[in-house]
């Protein structure tokens, strides 16, 4: 079955980098679009940036454009956001989701893979 691992969150003072990875298994990960939503407390689970099959294709949300990066290595099965100028409202739970077509979505209903999420808290 499909599964996707998160890790590289943790507490940063704002200011920060930190670089999140999705290391994804059971499916041919070139063959599916990768997003990242992330969701704070007592908030709505939000987008965040989205690239396509070939990575060719990369929204991402105004609120982090500019100093967010997602990417992704086809041949490590691996999404990647690399998250620089971190700020206290980037406080929230990270999540890489995966949907089974070449075109990325911004809509977290599109994403019917999800993995299980990883914390990344800002400090000011």
């Amino acid at each position: 079955q499909v599964q996707l691992v998160e890790s590289g969150g943790g507490l940063v003072q704002a200011g920060g980098s930190l670089r999140l990875s999705c290391a994804a298994s059971g499916l041919t990960f070139n063959t599916y679009a990768m997003a990242w939503f992330r969701q704070a407390p007592g908030k709505e689970r939000e987008f965040v940036g989205a690239i396509s099959t070939s990575g060719g294709w990369t929204p991402s949300a105004e609120s982090v454009r500019g100093r967010f990066t997602i990417s992704r290595d086809n041949a490590k099965n691996t999404l990647y956001l690399q998250m620089n100028s971190l700020k206290p409202e980037d406080t929230a739970v990270y999540y890489c989701a995966a949907r089974n077509n070449w075109s990325p979505s911004i809509s977290s209903y599109d994403y019917p893979y999800w993995g299980q999420g990883t914390q990344v808290t800002v400090s000011s």
